[in-house]
């Protein structure tokens, strides 16, 4: 069997891939690899993201799901006097997002191998961020919502892409269940955006 993405180990032959992309005015270059969500380039779902996040130049971020960086990485350029904190499960998208940190000169981010929440302990954010991975199951992407909100400081936004054919209806719905206000911030192609603000 092929691993998924959400593998934490993954033993897929590697097949590294480079690309340069510009995200939010900055130009970044990426190295991602095979057993790793998106190896071909910046997917549309993580770029529609990026452009609608709106990150605070000094906020505290958590990335669930980071991948080989996309999101993250550029969440901490606009967070210049803030920290990101970037987790997934998947040991090779880890080490990727730990190399795409180095290679685009972001240091104001900690990168950490985590099954959901395990690594995160009892730290508390302004801003999560997510492309959740929906062929985990909806049980996985409705347990990032609720450590989310755990984690989501008062007034605390997270912030989602989903796709409408994957379970955009049934994660609203999810989300209105948990924070104080969910909108719609955009969407393009069949994706969402989702922002969820925390009372």
């Amino acid at each position: 069997m092929s691993d998924h993405y959400y593998t934490s180990q993954p033993t897929t032959a590697h097949d590294r891939k480079t690309w340069e992309v510009l995200l939010r005015g900055q130009r970044y270059r990426f190295v991602s690899d095979a057993g790793v969500f998106a190896k071909e380039g910046v997917d549309f779902g993580s770029r529609t993201l990026i452009e609608a996040m709106d990150i605070p130049e000094d906020a505290e971020v958590l990335d669930v799901g980071c991948g080989y960086g996309p999101i993250g990485l550029t969440a901490a350029k606009l967070a210049n006097r803030g920290h990101v904190l970037m987790i997934d499960v998947n040991s090779r998208a880890v080490e990727l997002a730990k190399e795409n940190a180095a290679a685009n000169g972001v240091s104001n981010v900690t990168i950490m191998e985590s099954d959901l929440f395990s690594a995160v302990g009892d730290r508390s954010f302004d801003v999560v961020l997510t492309n959740p991975p929906i062929r985990a199951g909806k049980a996985t992407v409705h347990a990032i919502f609720e450590g989310a909100c755990e984690r989501l400081r008062s007034g605390g936004s997270l912030w989602v892409v989903i796709q409408k054919k994957q379970g955009a209806p049934s994660a609203k719905e999810k989300l209105e269940s948990l924070f104080s206000r969910v909108e719609e911030v955009t969407k393009d192609k069949g994706y969402r955006i989702y922002r969820a603000v925390k009372a």
